[in-house]
């Protein structure tokens, strides 16, 4: 091969000659030009640099930038969603705790055991990949000593009941609103996405203490519910037969008011016609009462004739009294019998 080289660039006097520069240099440019494109993820953003400074940025798509040392890209993801553990390191098969990260001092001056994790992103608005990159020096870092701030600052402003029971929703939204307020002050680029708290307990020597204090207020709000629910249940029944019991007497009273007016209507009535014709009236008032009460009563009629012919002393009011035999067989009993 050397040999072959050799003759192929010898001079006809035998000197040795190099081959023309020119096509290794245009390729070398041409592959030097090559290194400037990229890439961009659906998920990244681009920040294009010119010598150290930001330039431009750009979304998903190819793009070019002069190449290395003049420009340089960098492609943060703004939809990773990085994650840190606070209180606890999760290893193989288990987890271990930090107690320096999970005691902190509650606003009743009690001491907790708090774990809980943060979950961050790059912000996908303008500036936010510019700023994640740029504005602070370890992004991690800051995450995690701006997230202990807050959790602190939130858990030094609650009771250590709450803590415990049913304040952790609430210690959630505002630790997390808390760090994203610190996050923004310093112009991070960094987007909280959720805080979690994941163990929230007292410590160890006190903890049996206050698992009964727990349960007896669990047992306490129980007992709240359960009463609340059974005076939801007896007082809408109490309302609806006090309803009802003043609905029938609404009624009763409507009733007799109504009976009273048609009574006085009628008793005028009956007056008006009676000044009009007073003996026809008299007469067919006495005549109605007797329809009515006749049919009542245990009676004998006897035409004049007939009442003259009778004898005065004659019990005519014991002709209807059924004879012994008939009560017999009716039934009655012998006392009976003997009273009536």
């Amino acid at each position: 091969m050397w040999n072959q080289l050799r003759r192929r660039y010898e001079g006809g006097d035998g000197t040795f000659q190099l081959p023309s520069p020119w096509p290794i240099l245009a390729i070398g440019l041409v592959v030097y030009a090559l290194t400037g494109i990229y890439i961009v993820a659906p998920d990244e953003r681009a920040v294009v640099l010119r010598f150290g400074a930001v330039v431009r940025e750009q979304g998903p798509g190819p793009g070019y930038h002069i190449p290395w040392p003049i420009e340089e890209v960098y492609k943060p993801s703004v939809t990773q969603v990085r994650k840190e553990e606070f209180g606890f390191r999760s290893v193989l098969g288990g987890s271990r705790e930090q107690p320096t990260e999970a005691l902190m001092l509650t606003g009743d001056q009690n001491i907790v055991k708090l774990q809980f994790i943060v979950q961050y992103r790059v912000k996908a608005e303008p500036d936010g990949p510019r700023n994640f990159l740029f504005n602070v020096r370890d992004q991690r870092g800051t995450v995690r000593g701006a997230a202990e701030v807050a959790m602190r600052d939130v858990i030094g402003n609650t009771t250590i009941d709450d803590a415990l029971t049913q304040g952790k929703e609430l210690i959630q939204q505002d630790a997390q609103e808390t760090l994203q307020k610190i996050l923004d002050s310093y112009d991070s680029g960094v987007e909280i996405v959720t805080v979690k708290l994941m163990n929230v307990d007292p410590p160890e020597p006190v903890e049996d203490a206050f698992k009964d204090v727990i349960n007896a207020q669990q047992d306490r709000e129980r007992l709240i519910n359960n009463a609340s629910g059974y005076a939801n249940a007896v007082i809408p029944q109490a309302r609806g037969e006090a309803a009802q019991l003043l609905n029938e007497a609404l009624a009763y009273k409507e009733a007799k008011v109504a009976q009273a007016n048609g009574a006085g209507q009628r008793f005028i009535a009956l007056y008006d016609e009676y000044v009009k014709a007073k003996d026809v009236t008299r007469q067919r008032l006495y005549l109605e009462t007797l329809e009515d009460v006749l049919p009542r009563m245990n009676k004998i009629l006897i035409d004049e004739r007939a009442g003259g012919q009778v004898v005065p002393y004659l019990p005519l009011d014991q002709l209807r009294v059924p004879a012994p035999e008939q009560v017999r067989a009716a039934g009655v009993p012998q006392e009976a019998q003997e009273t009536k």
